[in-house]
């Protein structure tokens, strides 16, 4: 016979397997289960002889992971059918918290599945087929995006590494803080796209047309813009270290603050473009078309 008096020192056996515990610990925590019921002094239980066992007809499997919970508040990490069984003991016992922690696990890991789904050509084709399509925060890394219509899709703070643009129709697309590291936009439609803070370092993005496309801030180093057409494009501050613009035609960008260390402008048109305290010591200007360029305060 258990009585409250005698020793705060419980032991069970639970289908066979053997635990030890104390009665704070199974009546604590979870005051309305069926476990504090049992060892809160109101009820007498009935000990087995010889070591004094209480014993309970449940599967053991699981005891210490329910144990773990009334001490510390703390489900241990298992697997998804693990904690399937769990679920069963602690609804058994009528442990409501362990209950309810279980569950939110549970749909936290599928909220993390969901998530990390991986994207195919054919998920990106449904989904532009509606309207304000937005891929924020996606990882599309490796897909091939050519030649299809995603004009205007939101792919801000999106990983976009080594994706295939080519030939695409990008119009007034958003790039806003992507991860686009070694993507090919090669002859892509970019134009008034926003990659404003954008990493681009090795893209390709020759032949493309980038007219008012907004880079600013963004990482270019390495990029190829050969023959690419930045009219108007807005540049501040970008990072064109080591990019190839030749035969680019920039007339009328805004390069200011731009770094152009070692960058390829051989040929490119710069008419007309703002080029105020640009620092072109080191840059290829070959054949380079610089006429009404704004280049006060440049360094050459």
């Amino acid at each position: 016979m258990f009585s409250d008096t005698s020793s705060s020192l419980i032991r069970l056996n639970i289908g066979g397997k053997k635990f030890c515990t104390t009665v704070d610990t199974l009546t604590q925590r979870e005051p309305d289960s069926m476990l504090a019921a049992m060892f809160s002094g109101r009820h007498a239980v009935c000990a087995d002889s010889g070591k004094g066992y209480i014993f309970v007809d449940r599967d053991g499997k699981h005891f210490r992971h329910i144990l773990n919970w009334l001490r510390d508040g703390v489900v241990s990490s298992l697997s998804d059918s693990e904690y399937s069984e769990l679920l069963r003991e602690a609804e058994y016992f009528q442990l409501l918290g362990l209950m309810d922690e279980i569950t939110n696990v549970l749909n936290k890991r599928k909220e993390d599945e969901e998530l990390n789904t991986e994207l195919t050509r054919t998920d990106i084709i449904k989904c532009i087929q509606s309207e304000k399509v937005r891929f924020r925060g996606v990882n599309i890394s490796g897909l091939d995006l050519s030649k299809l219509d995603l004009s205007y899709v939101d792919f801000s703070y999106a990983c976009i590494k080594n994706v295939f643009f080519s030939r695409a129709n990008l119009q007034c697309a958003k790039f806003r803080d992507v991860d686009a590291e070694g993507s090919i936009f090669h002859n892509a439609t970019l134009r008034e796209c926003e990659f404003t803070g954008a990493n681009l370092r090795g893209a390709l993005l020759a032949g493309a047309n980038l007219q008012s496309a907004n880079l600013q801030d963004a990482c270019l180093i390495d990029c190829s813009f050969c023959g690419a057409d930045l009219r108007s494009a807005h540049l501040q501050t970008a990072d064109l270290t080591n990019a190839n613009l030749e035969g680019a035609n920039l007339e009328g960008a805004n390069l200011k603050g731009a770094k152009l260390h070692n960058a390829n402008l051989k040929g490119a048109n710069l008419q007309r473009a703002y080029l105020r305290h640009v620092n072109l010591r080191d840059t290829d200007l070959e054949g380079a078309k610089l006429d009404g360029a704004n280049l006060l305060g440049a360094i050459r």
